[in-house]
């Protein structure tokens, strides 16, 4: 059985920072793909950032380029969002999601992945 718990959401001012993580476990983690989305009240869900478990290869949206940071600790079977400077924008649902596939397109589609956390809140004050 396929779990991914995500930790790490909380209560930030503009600015500031936290660090998600996502647990995984009930499946072959080294050979997937693993991804963070947002989904703020009212929008769809978007794709964050995404990680190719095997390889180490990833993936940041454009809305978030060069404040997160996906990596990843195989030993542990986790994936880490590192969310710097964060914005009132940034303030969503963060969900945790996998496939079991070494080749997603688009990598940032949430209905490519089929395996999926119970989220994280995230809240950014200005």
């Amino acid at each position: 059985q396929v779990q991914l718990v995500e930790s790490g959401g909380g209560s930030v001012q503009a600015g500031g920072s936290l660090r998600l993580s996502c647990a995984a476990s009930g499946y072959t983690y080294s050979s997937n793909c693993m991804g963070w989305f947002r989904q703020a009240s009212g929008k769809e869900r978007e794709g964050v950032a995404a990680i190719y478990t095997g390889d180490g290869s990833t993936y940041t949206a454009d809305s978030v380029k060069g404040r997160f940071t996906i990596s990843q600790d195989n030993a542990k079977n986790t994936v880490y969002l590192q969310m710097n400077s964060l914005r009132p924008e940034d303030t969503a649902m963060y969900y945790c999601a996998a496939v079991g596939a070494s080749a997603v397109v688009p990598v940032l589609d949430p209905y490519e992945y089929n395996y999926w956390g119970q989220g994280t809140q995230v809240t950014v004050s200005s």
